[in-house]
């Protein structure tokens, strides 16, 4: 089958799968396609890759950009802006309910004060706070739990169905040979492997999420479709794992996969000690296999050597060079212009190395101690939200503690916890507490005229504004 034809039968296979698992009855709002299109974008490449403008330099590409990334980032945050506003007694209320956010969100902003690129470090915190305008869009929809579904139904059809049409029909947009170990790797769609892992991880578990809702539901309309389109992706998604061979992704999505799936079959597994259980057994083997090397030849298996493919010889390089430990360098300031460009010259443990493989690390980097310590009060703060609405909210909750726990966990050795990031985008998904959690869907009455109770216990939403169906 050549390219071109190729191109045809997936777009047409696309098509399909969003015929599958469309639902006329529920409704969003046209606003919804805004976080779609930043999180579209943020999950692969930039757009001036795909139009072959992008700065072919590293250490400009991090310093500089592209100016029409920066176009279209200021203007996709301005638009989301512009939609919170209308939205603003309903934002008023995420914000109080959110203090930990909104201090780290203005301390990342104090920390341009002390960057050497105070210009650079402020147009990234411009999209840190993009990051969070969006989140909020997809939570302050009337109906949370089809804005948040339909969310990651649109991302996932759309990039890992073309992750795999790259890789086989376009392998020079897609394969590459790695400069460190000198073999070829696959993307996709992403900028590298382990892009393309983080988001095969992230869509991955929300498509997985819907999967386990469909079968449980048997009386839902078009089940047999939608079971059809969700495993379809599925299949592809686990083929991307294997190619994108990133131990790391996959190793997170099997465990808060295994996690989701006890919660939505089992009652007693959505008790709160056995989620704290859970939740506390997966950050700590996690960890003790890791960095205190407990379980044999677990990292072995999972292609791994102590020195975790070298990157515990990284992690002692940059605490060795870095700088005010207290306030760190500024705001995303670390791995910019001429500081690494030294890095690159004076190290050869860090030579082309342009983040720390460990996302707790990276927060030191740039924001010192104080950073870090804001970053605990995110997750404490986080965690106590998400399992304060779990009863309340539980079909939503099981796919925020996976994100949760998945994030936690992948930062131990990939820097998750980063602007533009799909797991950092998951992590403020799953974090933000909800004011007043309704989850928008209407009862539907039964034919003797009651509601059924599963129905009643999620309560009935407000008519959204300027909405329209798909």
């Amino acid at each position: 089958m050549t390219p071109q034809i190729a191109t045809a039968v997936y777009g047409l296979g696309i098509l399909a799968l969003f015929l599958f698992v469309r639902d006329p009855r529920k409704r969003t709002r046209l606003a919804l396609w805004l976080p779609v299109t930043w999180l579209l974008i943020n999950g692969a490449r930039p757009v001036s890759f795909w139009l072959g403008i992008a700065p072919v330099s590293a250490v400009d590409q991090s310093l500089e950009g592209s100016p029409l990334d920066r176009v279209i980032y200021l203007a996709l945050l301005l638009v989301g802006l512009g939609i919170l506003w209308r939205r603003a007694t309903t934002v008023s209320k995420f914000l109080r309910a959110n203090p930990a956010i909104l201090l780290f969100l203005l301390y990342c902003l104090l920390s341009i004060a002390w960057s050497d690129y105070p210009l650079v470090a402020l147009m990234r915190w411009s999209k840190l706070l993009g990051d969070v305008v969006m989140v909020l869009i997809v939570l302050t929809e009337a109906d949370r739990f089809t804005a948040i579904k339909r969310t990651v139904i649109r991302v996932a059809f759309i990039l890992i169905p073309l992750s795999v049409l790259l890789i086989k029909y376009y392998p020079e947009k897609a394969r590459y040979y790695s400069p460190f170990e000198g073999l070829q790797m696959v993307s996709g769609v992403a900028a590298d492997k382990n892009m393309l892992g983080m988001t095969c991880l992230v869509y991955g578990l929300g498509v997985w999420w819907l999967l386990l809702a469909a079968y449980r539901d048997k009386t839902t309309r078009g089940r047999a479709r939608q079971l059809i389109a969700y495993g379809t992706v599925m299949a592809m998604l686990m083929w991307l794992f294997h190619m994108a061979n990133s131990m790391t992704s996959l190793s997170c999505f099997l465990m808060a996969a295994g996690m989701l799936a006890a919660t939505s079959f089992f009652r007693f597994a959505r008790k709160p000690a056995i989620l704290n259980l859970m939740i506390a057994a997966m950050v700590g083997v996690s960890f003790t296999v890791l960095f205190l090397h407990v379980g044999g030849g677990a990292l072995e298996s999972m292609g791994r050597n102590a020195t975790l493919t070298g990157r515990t010889d990284i992690w002692k390089a940059l605490l060795a060079i870095s700088n005010n430990p207290l306030v760190g360098a500024g705001f995303e300031s670390f791995w910019v212009g001429d500081r690494l460009q030294a890095i690159w010259t004076n190290s050869g443990t860090l030579h082309g190395i342009n983040e720390a493989h460990n996302g707790y690390l990276e927060i030191y980097l740039s924001l010192g101690w104080i950073g870090v310590a804001l970053l605990v009060g995110l997750i404490v703060s986080g965690y106590r939200n998400i399992m304060s609405v779990f009863r309340r909210d539980p079909e939503v909750s099981r796919l925020r503690l996976a994100f949760f726990a998945t994030a936690i966990v992948y930062a131990f050795t990939e820097a998750g916890f980063r602007i533009m990031c799909p797991v950092w985008t998951a992590f403020l998904l799953s974090i933000i507490a909800v004011p007043n959690l309704v989850t928008g869907r209407r009862p539907r009455p039964l034919k003797t005229g009651k509601f059924s109770h599963a129905d009643a216990k999620l309560g009935a939403g407000l008519p959204p504004r300027e909405i329209v169906t798909g």
